[in-house]
């Protein structure tokens, strides 16, 4: 992802809306949110997104924006999971599972600190379950 001015800008069809910082705030805590979960609940990465969507997304903007994607992924993220984890009774999860746990834990880091920068941050290879 590029670091220049328009990377801060909201997704095509969005409002051109800048964050404030509890706002920044909140949409780091979204993407964090989905690894707190994962730590404290287990395989349920998806709830810390989910609370924060359903509680701040008619308050800002950028905050629905940032906890619907986390929440997206956290979603996919948690299906590439259990898959992997199946696979391994093909051998094929022994590769894969650490694989798709440390691409999780690394994108949600990333995507926390560009929300925290104010930028409307999308992941990548991520399905859009929640429009």
């Amino acid at each position: 992802m590029t670091s220049d001015a328009s990377s801060t800008q909201p997704p095509a069809g969005q409002p051109q809306y800048l964050p404030t910082p509890e706002e920044r705030s909140w949409g780091l805590l979204a993407h964090l949110s989905g690894l707190l979960t994962l730590l404290l609940i287990g395989g349920l990465s998806f709830i810390g997104p989910l609370v924060v969507w359903l509680v701040k997304k008619d308050q800002s903007p950028f905050i629905a924006d940032q906890a619907k994607e986390a929440l997206n992924f956290q979603i996919a993220a948690t299906i590439a999971i259990y898959v992997s984890a199946l696979s391994i009774l093909v051998c094929v999860g022994v590769v894969l599972l650490p694989v798709v746990i440390i691409g999780a834990i690394v994108y949600s880091i990333i995507a926390a600190v560009e929300a925290n920068k104010g930028v409307y941050y999308r992941y990548p290879y991520t399905v859009r379950f929640i429009s």
